[in-house]
């Protein structure tokens, strides 16, 4: 025998709400299998809803939109920043810089490797440190270094740090949303179980299959338990579920 399912996803949770909004309207009272105190906490809790999950939609497309040129922009950025501080370590290999030019840039004088650029913040640290630098060099009017010059290197740089600080804030939009989705969620659960108990307790009386076909009438779902689903109810159930 089928057991009423409530909704497990937001797209079912719309589709029940909707179901039963528009049989308020479309019913007088005296009619609808529900009570209008369910249909007025679904008349305040529906926009909200809708709204929620347009909203959540919407800042979920637009971070995954942004997310390619985010790395465009982080690669292009950390292989400016690994340059110039492979032309300083070459330079000073040569003899054309002194090994104290690192201090400018809060490197150790002994340190052969690159610096660590993996995470975002180190990349953030590494870029302000090379541009402060070098405009600290520029001002004690010693030879700009070059190949990238520290205005290229600060072209990319400033291109990933616009794009980062968007990403952030599209994150946080999304996070927003989320919990605002969430929230509404647990509301919108306990009105649904409320109105799905109504509308079967006003058909109790009514023949099983009638009343399983008045009540999906207001959206509540049946499904087959998988040991009764035969070739007969596997059709039955698909039809059940779309209704």
């Amino acid at each position: 025998m089928p057991y009423r399912r409530l909704p497990n996803t937001d797209n079912a949770r719309l589709k029940a709400l909707q179901a039963a909004f528009l049989k308020g309207k479309d019913l007088p009272p005296f009619k609808l299998a529900f009570s209008q105190a369910v249909f007025t906490k679904i008349q305040s809790l529906l926009p909200g809803y809708e709204h929620a999950l347009s909203e959540n939609k919407t800042a979920y497309n637009l971070q995954t939109e942004k997310t390619k040129d985010y790395h465009k922009h982080l690669r292009k950025a950390k292989l400016y920043v690994s340059h110039f501080i492979q032309v300083i370590n070459l330079a000073i290999i040569r003899g054309d810089l002194p090994a104290s030019t690192k201090a400018y840039f809060g490197m150790d004088e002994d340190e052969k490797k690159l610096p660590s650029l993996q995470t975002d913040e180190e990349l953030l640290e590494w870029g302000h440190k090379l541009i402060d630098g070098e405009k600290e060099r520029r001002n004690a009017n010693l030879t700009p270094i070059t190949n990238p010059s520290i205005a290229v290197v600060k072209v990319f740089f400033d291109q990933f740090l616009d794009v980062y600080n968007m990403q952030n804030s599209l994150k946080k939009r999304c996070q927003r949303a989320q919990t605002d989705l969430n929230d509404k969620r647990s509301a919108i659960d306990i009105v649904i179980q409320q109105l799905w108990n109504e509308v079967e307790e006003t058909f109790k009386d009514l023949p099983e299959e009638v009343r399983r076909e008045k009540a999906s009438e207001y959206g509540l779902s049946y499904v087959y338990r998988k040991n009764e689903m035969g070739p007969i109810n596997l059709f039955n159930n698909a039809k059940i579920q779309v209704n």
